[in-house]
């Protein structure tokens, strides 16, 4: 099981400029976006002048009262326009970044070995996707405005405070210090509870997504109350620990606001002294105020804004740990193609694997297999034996330590394994089925099929007449993993997309289990018709696909124990014979 790294965990808020290649894939709305922040923040600046004018001159006699209060409208309309257009932006360039980043981990995702799936939770990297990919959303599409906005305005009102009344700017200072302090002690704590927040939530998710993918086990156990309990512990201990990170995050941002406020009671004080001997105006003193509390808000706002990014910089560290996981299976810089067409030779020689979850366990240990272009080889073996191992080796999901595996002399590690793959049809025992339609689970052998060769591959399949007596036939939607369907009518539904794959590989994990006899018989008839010409691969479990192989190849502990028909191994009284009194001829 997985669990983020400690460097993900301690992610500085330098981990963000990560983001940086993906808002710079969109120049256009991030310097429109520029554009409206420099208008809004002028606009902000322009404010307490206009106030000052309000006060001094609005109030007495003639054009000055027009003059006054127009100029103050036509800034706060100002500071409205661009507020909007900041606003539009910054959150179009949000969706935009979030959106690529999400596509661009996705697509590395989907290049990622076996291994690496092997040893992380699938619940991890859906969080990654959602949950962490929603902060960046926030921090791209609303704190980085707001951190920019309230550093511009900090900056510019510290500047005008001074031009105003360098005295009591002296005075408004001394909270901005002490305003920062507490963010500082603080923010330590902070990322290492937001990460904390963030890890609960995502062992939530995968809770919630491993007892909803099994939704019928826990219905048949009748374990609807002990699985609500154990997402409510979750859930409790997410809140809690939530609520210790909110409850940290509120006390910095107070004692940060009565510090700053407090510096403006005493400006306040001061100023009102001034006023009372002449020596400054009510106007004035009113700008002066406005430039404090727009500099004391934005203060506060940076603070609130930079806890954010803590939480944030930590989300972005485990997407990062993610983009930087190397594949193991990469294709090489210059891939030795496959013959066209392909005889469909295949050779383990002297192949030596142990699985990374299993280092102490060889999967197969020395094994030699040679399968000649056009050849039915049913592999047979006790559970364990690495019947299963021969194919995922084959398909190159991972590569053995020692020993070559060739495909028409062509080493697989030579081989794009996209290409590889695509001259291997799979009929696993346990077919996945997507959320889709009959007809796209089928054409996922063969994208550009059309639609007459679906339905001719479904007919092969003996799948065409279950699929027609669904509501909407072929478009009809088979649900999450195939609800809809049985579990013969899923391995049909598999059966048919290999057909249209017409691979010269054909892998077959007993892709008659699942079926009744009847439906055995028919599919076992269409699964001839596709095995004719092509070299075959079967892992067996059934006494007519044993019969039915040009070979048997008997295997324990990942190596070969015997080989030939069906009836010379029964002769030999070995583990063939035992196997097949205990499993084929029940």
């Amino acid at each position: 099981m997985a669990t983020p790294s400690d460097s993900a965990a301690k992610a500085p808020v330098g981990t963000l400029a990560a983001l940086w290649p993906f808002v710079r894939a969109h120049r256009g709305l991030f310097a429109a976006w520029l554009v409206a922040l420099a208008c809004s923040s002028t606009a902000t600046l322009s404010l307490p002048v206009a106030f000052r004018h309000m006060i001094d001159q609005g109030f007495s006699s003639g054009a000055n009262i027009d003059r006054a209060f127009v100029f103050l409208f036509l800034v706060a309309l100002a500071l409205a326009l661009a507020t909007a257009a900041r606003f539009f932006f910054v959150s179009l360039l949000g969706e935009r970044v979030v959106a690529d980043m999400r596509e661009r981990l996705y697509t590395h995702l989907l290049g990622l070995d076996a291994a690496f799936y092997d040893r992380t939770r699938s619940g991890e990297l859906v969080s990654r996707l959602t949950a962490d990919a929603e902060l960046l959303r926030s921090v791209v599409g609303s704190s980085m405005s707001v951190a920019l906005r309230s550093l511009v305005t900090v900056v510019g009102s510290i500047a005008m405070l001074f031009v105003t009344s360098p005295h009591l700017a002296l005075y408004a200072l001394v909270g901005i210090p002490l305003a920062v302090l507490p963010i500082v002690v603080g923010g330590r704590r902070l990322q290492k509870m937001s990460r904390a927040s963030q890890d609960r939530i995502a062992d939530a998710n995968m809770l919630a997504t491993e007892t909803l993918g099994a939704v019928r086990t826990v219905q048949a156990h009748a374990r609807e109350a002990y699985e609500r309990g154990r997402f409510g512990a979750a859930l409790k201990l997410a809140v809690a620990t939530a609520r210790r990170r909110i409850g940290a995050q509120a006390i910095v941002t107070a004692v940060a606001i009565v510090l700053i406020f407090g510096a403006i009671t005493l400006v306040l004080w001061s100023g009102a002294h001034d006023v009372a001997e002449g020596s400054m105006s009510a106007g004035t003193l009113g700008q002066f105020v406005l430039y404090a509390l727009i500099g004391g808000g934005s203060v506060g706002a940076l603070a609130e804004v930079w806890n954010e990014l803590q939480r944030a910089a930590g989300g972005m560290g485990r997407i990062a740990e993610l983009l930087q996981q190397a594949p193991a299976i990469v294709a090489p810089a210059a891939p030795t193609p496959l013959p066209v067409p392909l005889r469909g030779e295949i050779v383990f020689d002297d192949v030596t694997f142990h699985y990374p979850m299993r280092p102490d366990l060889p999967a197969l240990e020395h094994f030699d297999l040679r399968v000649r272009p056009g050849e039915t080889v049913a592999l047979v073996g006790p559970s364990g034996a690495g019947k299963s191992t021969v194919f995922t080796l084959l398909l190159r999901f991972h590569d053995p330590e020692s020993g070559r595996i060739r495909v028409d002399g062509v080493d697989v590690r030579d081989a794009d394994p996209a290409a590889l793959r695509d001259a291997i049809a799979l009929v696993p025992q346990a077919p996945t089925i997507f959320a889709a339609s009959a007809a796209d689970n089928i054409r996922y052998g063969r994208l550009e099929a059309s639609d007459a060769e679906v339905r001719a591959a479904a007919r092969s399949a003996e799948a065409d007449a279950f699929i027609d007596a669904l509501p909407e036939g072929f478009a009809s939607e088979l649900g999450e993993r195939g609800a809809r369907l049985s579990g013969g009518q899923q391995q049909r539904i598999a059966i048919a997309r290999a057909l249209l794959k017409d691979a010269p590989l054909l892998l077959l994990d007993e892709a008659t289990s699942a079926l009744d006899a009847q439906s055995e018989h028919a599919v076992q008839h269409a699964l001839e018709n596709l095995m004719a010409g092509r070299t075959t691969l079967v892992i067996a479990h059934r006494l007519a696909t044993v019969l039915k192989a040009d070979r048997i190849v008997v295997m324990d502990r990942g190596r070969v124990v015997a080989e030939g028909t069906h009836d010379a191994l029964m002769a030999q009284d070995g583990l063939y014979a035992e196997l097949a009194k205990l499993q084929f001829l029940d």
